[in-house]
């Protein structure tokens, strides 16, 4: 058995608007782990955009790995962890989710238990709450995902999107617990059919590759973008000027407070310049579709394999 694993979990970004709690697409930032067998837990950052916290049975990694045994049956070894991530914290890019699933493969992978890409979703449903972001890190690409209420998960997966987006990543945090508290708990039957059917229209544009009609429905949310909008300085502003630059369509991504652009692929750095020095507080970023997921190198020697 090996004792020395590299995992890459890649961010994610989550509804595109309408498809609330279940669209996911993988994006092409990550999550790095270095494992290595150890007589006790250490968590090393090598880089920003990680949590600082002292008791490593409090990271959400070491929980997410330990509750992965745990369901087996199995009592899982200390390891030493090196960390780095290019996906910023609390920030709607699936950091929370990619830990998750970064701590269920490390279980999968030092326990050799064998894991489907179905098995790790519902761990991680189990603690992320809704399958969306943690689906689009597993599977990569375009993802669609639902959990029932007995815990049955459905997930449909495309890789043949060749979209491109760019992202407004602010330098402030807006957390998911208060993004989620200004949402109603009910909908009218009229507002919930036209959001659902917005939803599909959306869908049905990506899996075809319609990104213009793709654009418009990502801006006709009445889920949640209504509600959140108002907690993400300029979010109105920035969906302004970002049609103005040439964006087909911009939304929250995630809970926010990043927004995303959807752009046509080529256009992505002049899109940026166009914008450059408006939005001082917000980074823009092009970034483009994973399509690996999960990916684990057992050894520094040992070619990369594509686990999902």
């Amino acid at each position: 058995m090996s004792k020395k694993w590299s995992i890459s979990i890649p961010a994610s970004t989550a509804n595109l608007g309408p498809g609330f709690d279940s669209i996911g697409i993988a994006l092409d930032k990550y999550l790095e782990l270095e494992v290595e067998l150890a007589v006790e837990w250490k968590i090393d950052n090598l880089s920003e955009n990680l949590p600082i916290v002292p008791n490593p049975q409090d990271h959400l990694i070491v929980q997410a790995a330990q509750k992965t045994a745990q369901m087996h049956g199995l009592i899982l070894p200390a390891c030493h962890v090196k960390a780095s991530s290019e996906i910023p914290l609390a920030r709607g890019m699936g950091s929370s989710a990619s830990a998750i699933v970064a701590g269920i493969e490390l279980a999968n992978q030092v326990l050799a238990l064998e894991l489907s890409s179905h098995d790790k979703l519902k761990v991680a449903t189990l603690m992320e709450g809704h399958p969306d972001n943690a689906a689009a890190s597993i599977f990569g690409g375009f993802t669609i995902s639902s959990s029932a209420e007995n815990g049955e998960i459905h997930v449909f997966h495309a890789y043949h999107i060749d979209a491109s987006f760019v992202l407004f990543i602010p330098n402030f945090e807006l957390k998911t617990e208060a993004a989620r508290n200004v949402l109603p708990e009910s909908y009218t039957r009229k507002v919930s059919a036209q959001a659902s059917a917005t939803a599909n229209l959306l869908t049905a544009a990506f899996l075809s590759q319609s990104f213009e009609q793709a654009g418009i429905y990502m801006e006709q949310d009445l889920f949640h973008e209504p509600y959140r909008l108002d907690l993400i300085p300029q979010s109105r502003e920035i969906k302004a000027q970002a049609k103005k630059a040439g964006a087909f369509g911009t939304c929250i991504s995630g809970a926010g407070p990043t927004l995303l652009s959807l752009v046509q692929k080529g256009t992505e750095e002049e899109f940026v310049s166009k914008l450059n020095g408006i939005f001082p507080d917000f980074d823009l970023v092009p970034v483009t579709i994973n399509r690996t997921g999960i990916v684990v190198s057992k050894n520094k020697k040992g070619s990369a394999i594509l686990v999902h």
